[in-house]
């Protein structure tokens, strides 16, 4: 397995991250632990999750599964890096979402006692609160810190604009801040390019992309129609509105002599911004069929015709719109 710091911290996290939000919904708490077990003994030691995954409100289904994985011992929590998420609704009163001082001290009680540790490796801000000033959220941070409940703290979903913001107020409060963005970020989905990326390498944040593959589109799903597999509704629709690009991907991938999922990780892990991009597995064979990713190397002239299939917008901001 291969290591990075996590943006500009001495934490180091494996290159690949195991997602678990199909832990609960998707794949059996008994498969669950198969996945994670196996993950481990990959090398795999970055984890994520959120208190809302598992999609029953307030429960937090998949960080349950999480805690009772970590309780069966064996160095399980020791040698996993937990990432979880803050912010979505985890009730109906008025304080039980959002970045408020309030939710975030109660939200991370919960994800503590779910999943059975008296610490949370990075703790992240699923989306930007537009309602809460940043000392307010700065000072609620500060105090899990300070009470060693919380070690690093990233974001996700954030503007540019959102990370600089961000951590220029906790530059002022001499406070580490964010040091990891969680963004959509795949061949199809660029835009981040434009200036989420511009920001990360500024202010020394990993980047760890989620949806690599595009909710599949980029793990050979024209193939998988021509064996039989079925799709639903809107992925069927979103295969044949983009069918000119994925023959041109799928035949490339075939040129290559490599499997689209790797290679459509493999264009991540070579961006430098990247820490880890979220793998999401529901079985164990997704899982080992990830690691390929690692070792593929691809050159300028295969990174030009990606380039060429799913042209990006244009480089960062300004360039990319004006002169």
């Amino acid at each position: 397995m291969q290591y990075a710091q996590l943006g500009r911290t001495g934490l180091k996290v494996s290159r690949l991250c195991l997602g678990t939000m199909n832990f609960g919904p998707y794949a059996t708490e008994a498969e669950s632990f198969q996945i994670m077990d196996k993950a481990l003994e990959l090398g795999i030691n970055f984890f994520d999750t959120a208190n809302v995954y598992g999609w029953k409100l307030g429960e937090g289904v998949t960080e349950q599964i999480i805690g009772r994985w970590f309780a069966q011992g064996g160095g399980r929590r020791e040698k996993t890096v937990i990432a979880t998420k803050v912010y979505g609704r985890m009730g109906d009163w008025p304080n039980q979402s959002r970045l408020s001082a309030r939710h975030i001290r109660e939200a991370v009680e919960g994800s503590l006692r779910r999943m059975k540790t008296d610490y949370i490796d990075l703790y992240q801000f699923h989306h930007i609160d537009r309602l809460t000033p940043w000392d307010e959220i700065w000072q609620a941070c500060e105090t899990l810190v300070a009470q060693g409940k919380v070690l690093y703290i990233g974001s996700s979903n954030f503007a540019g604009w959102h990370i600089a913001k961000a951590n220029e107020t906790a530059k002022a409060r001499h406070f580490l801040g964010l040091v990891s963005e969680q963004s959509l970020y795949n061949l199809k989905d660029r835009m981040v390019e434009l200036e989420v990326i511009p920001a990360c390498r500024d202010y020394g944040l990993g980047l760890i992309p989620w949806s690599p593959l595009a909710g599949g589109l980029l793990g050979g799903a024209l193939e998988k129609l021509e064996q039989g597999r079925r799709a639903s509704e809107d992925k069927q629709k979103q295969i044949n509105e983009l069918r000119p690009q994925l023959e041109k991907w799928e035949a490339f991938c075939r040129e290559l002599g490599e499997r689209p999922a790797d290679v459509a990780l493999a264009w991540l892990l070579a961006n430098p911004v990247v820490t880890a991009p979220i793998i999401g597995p529901r079985t164990l064979e997704q899982l080992t069929g990830s690691l390929r990713a690692l070792s593929l190397q691809l050159d300028e002239a295969v990174l030009k015709k990606l380039d060429e299939i799913w042209p990006g917008p244009g480089g960062e901001a300004p360039e990319a719109y004006a002169w």
